[in-house]
């Protein structure tokens, strides 16, 4: 029992750091101690101190990340994964926009440095499979970071207010398309998987 205790604030420090941190309030010992109803020594107990907690919230947000794109299963069609991939991005940054937003902090460090690799590798991977299959020309890796690049600056508008959040999916999947598209994909091919892949990943709620 005391595990779990320990355990569930550990994670309440980190998500009232990330919300701090997301609106730009001061990130203090005290107000972190405060939203998450615990005292301050909590901090040092969990983490050490205040860099240590910041690192905490990034290296979190990632491995949420990771942990949901690791959840998207291979199936015979790897531009449908791919795009498969692309959508759980979307959602994880719109279900832990926080998180999100503290993930790319630059000011912080991280835990484990290779949970920020680890994203953009399975993305790299299911665009290599792609090119194996002969549907992509391009370079797996400038796949994935400009399926990367194209999500970001998505979720940017929509955590920043400017685009409804009901409004990602239909987004997303156009942006993949054209990402997939200027990799070589043939068009109607390109269509039904990109769809198949968005709408995969809102039908199972991921």
């Amino acid at each position: 029992m005391a595990r779990t205790s320990d355990h569930r604030v550990r994670v309440e420090l980190i998500e009232q750091a990330a919300a701090l941190l997301a609106t730009d309030e001061p990130l203090t010992l005290r107000a972190v101690a405060e939203r998450s109803g615990t005292s301050t020594m909590a901090v040092y107990t969990h983490f050490g101190g205040m860099p240590g907690l910041r690192e905490a919230v990034r290296n979190e947000g990632f491995r949420r990340l990771v942990a949901r794109l690791e959840g998207i299963d291979d199936t015979e069609d790897p531009v449908r994964d791919l795009a498969a991939l692309g959508a759980a991005y979307v959602r994880h940054g719109i279900a832990h926009p926080h998180l999100y937003r503290a993930m790319f902090d630059p000011g912080t460090g991280l835990e484990n440095e290779e949970v920020a690799a680890e994203g953009l590798l399975r993305l790299t991977q299911a665009a290599e499979r792609a090119r194996a299959d002969g549907r992509f020309r391009s370079e797996p890796v400038d796949v994935a970071i400009r399926q990367w690049i194209a999500g970001h600056g998505l979720l940017d508008l929509v955590l920043r207010g400017v685009l409804p959040a009901t409004s990602a999916a239909a987004h997303g999947a156009s942006l993949t398309l054209g990402v997939f598209l200027a990799a070589g994909d043939e068009p109607e091919r390109c269509r039904l998987s990109v769809t198949e892949g968005w709408s995969s990943i809102a039908e199972h709620g991921r």
